[in-house]
């Protein structure tokens, strides 16, 4: 590359990268950043709802600086490091003359942009792929074991970032059958396969809980064409805003020429054409698919290159996307910018009214996993999420916060008061209301087991539920009481009915210390419809049912 392009190369992309760091700066964390500060509080192998990369980003991040940017850093980085990668990628010679270009499409890409300060799984996961699409490139064009070893490190990567990864790894493989034949592509898997050991082990030890709850445990909703199928077709408009006609024409003028681009084709539409299936059964969010912003970047620019009307379209509409995206961004520091509150708004004002009120006790949200970290980033205070019947497992639930709150005075906010005092109001007007519990105690770690196969909604029939205590003091029964959450056929709770227990040895009056305790019950008449499914829930000392067991299919 010619000094002057490379220079303006660098001079655009290190503009880039403080634009980032600054917004990372003054911007202040939306709710899903605090619940994964929250991950990088604890560190491992894996967590509730992902993977573990996000976590070690923002732990590294927070060797550096406090605050936003202590989450953020990393972020900042990866995003730059992502349009480094594809500058890289693309072979044309004539590209020093299209840098503007270059930036331009990349920054006019909704969420690439948004994903260049925000750190979130899919940040990692854009880095990644475009990693593995170099490295790809790369491995294709001279095999060697060098190569085989890091694109196995780089598909751990992925894996690492987001399950979704799965999708890219798969497609890219699909699109080069001969690879089964290449000694240098099974080193790359055994690789993969090795550095991702600790993952697959944490899986194991944490009983799969991850992949159970994406795979079974997720509520849904019935099919609505408006909400799933065309609501997919506008999360592909949405990932690149007024540009989408022009990204789209080139992917559909492409063609295979060789074995990277028939990868990048590949990778697209494998995608794509996943998530529209999908959309048939459950609502499509417009991250899932962002993985293919990288390869259509790749293959727009090299269209770009070579047709004067999608260069100048291109340019055209990109300069306008992103001004209304600079719009945007200022607007998640100013909110008097926008029409509308987003979740970056307000965060600090509601957090120093609460702590002002309660000073540094300990508090528990009931039902979300997201103003409990919040709480907890901006105050240092200790915060847990208490998860009940009507709501869904979250990090919260598998880790030692619930133990750190044992016996302690604390602040109890919950959407279920009525009467207590207001403990604080959030930018949108809704209140939420509190009260001091002293001596707090929870089981919410008590598992309930159903060995049955099968069941039917027969109220005579008694049947064995077996409750595990994995705690290290034996629990009294009497400060327990059953109950069961009748579900509809999408696995949404609409009626919670209390139930009778009793122990099979009358005799016993607490569950033992990591031990199981034999139940018989039977099932109550549902109040409201025809169950689909059931779960059962245990409320501990007055508190709402738990999610003690799973959700089990009725015949």
């Amino acid at each position: 590359m010619p000094r002057k392009f490379q220079r303006l190369f660098l001079f655009i992309l290190g503009a880039l990268l403080l634009l980032n760091l600054v917004q990372a700066y003054f911007t202040e964390l939306i709710f899903d950043e605090a619940y994964y500060w929250y991950y990088a509080q604890n560190m491992a192998f894996g967590y509730f709802d992902h993977p573990p990369m996000v976590a070690w980003m923002i732990k590294l991040s927070s060797f550096f600086f406090d605050g936003e940017l202590g989450v953020r850093l990393v972020s900042c980085l990866m995003a730059t490091a992502t349009l480094a990668l594809l500058w890289r990628t693309i072979e044309q010679k004539d590209k020093q003359r299209y840098v503007p270009h270059f930036f331009i499409l990349a920054f006019s890409m909704t969420l690439l942009n948004a994903y260049g300060f925000f750190t979130l799984p899919d940040t990692p996961l854009l880095f990644f792929t475009a990693l593995f699409l170099y490295t790809y490139q790369q491995f294709i064009k001279k095999p060697s074991v060098v190569w085989g070893i890091f694109l196995g490190l780089v598909m751990a990567g992925l894996m690492y970032s987001k399950y979704h990864a799965v999708l890219v790894i798969v497609f890219v493989l699909l699109s080069n059958l001969k690879l089964v034949r290449s000694s240098y592509a099974w080193l790359a898997v055994l690789v993969s396969l090795a550095a991702y050991t600790p993952h697959f082990l944490w899986l194991y030890e944490n009983d799969f809980v991850a992949i159970k709850y994406h795979l079974f445990e997720r509520p849904n909703a019935a099919y609505s064409f408006e909400k799933y199928t065309l609501g997919f077709f506008v999360n592909m408009i949405a990932l690149f805003g007024l540009t989408f006609p022009w990204v789209y024409r080139s992917l559909f003028k492409m063609k295979a020429k060789d074995t990277f681009s028939k990868a990048l084709i590949f990778l697209v539409y494998g995608i794509l054409i996943f998530f529209f299936i999908s959309s048939f059964s459950r609502r499509i969010q417009t991250q899932w698919i962002i993985a293919i912003s990288i390869p259509l970047f790749l293959i727009v620019f090299k269209d770009l290159l070579q047709d004067e009307k999608t260069r100048k379209w291109i340019f055209r509409m990109g300069l306008v996307n992103s001004v209304i995206l600079l719009y945007l961004r200022l607007g998640l520091v100013l909110p008097s910018l926008l029409p509308i509150h987003y979740e970056s708004h307000g965060n600090r004002a509601w957090v120093g009214e609460l702590q002002s009120k309660i000073g540094d006790t300990p508090v528990v949200f009931e039902n979300t996993y997201r103003l409990a970290p919040m709480y907890a980033f901006y105050t240092g205070n200790l915060t847990f999420s208490l998860n009940n019947i009507n709501y869904r497992q979250n990090q919260y639930s598998i880790d030692g916060s619930e133990q750190r709150m044992q016996g302690k005075d604390i602040f109890y906010v919950s959407p279920y008061l009525k009467d207590e005092k207001i403990a604080f109001t959030n930018i949108k007007g809704r209140v939420f209301k509190g009260k001091t519990i002293p001596n707090f105690e929870s089981y919410r770690k008590l598992r309930c087991y159903l060995e049955e196969k099968k069941f039917s909604l027969d109220e005579t029939t008694t049947h064995l539920i077996k409750v595990f205590n994995p705690y290290d003091e034996d629990i009294e029964i009497q400060k327990l009481h059953f109950g069961i959450g009748y579900l509809n056929n999408y696995k949404r709770i609409k009626d919670i009915v209390p139930l009778e227990v009793k122990p099979v040895d009358a005799e016993i009056l607490t569950l033992k210390s990591n031990d199981t305790t034999n139940f018989t019950f039977k099932f109550p008449k549902a109040k409201k419809l025809r169950p689909g499914y059931f779960r059962i829930g245990i409320s501990e000392n007055g508190l709402h049912y738990g999610l003690n067991g799973n959700s089990i299919k009725l015949e």
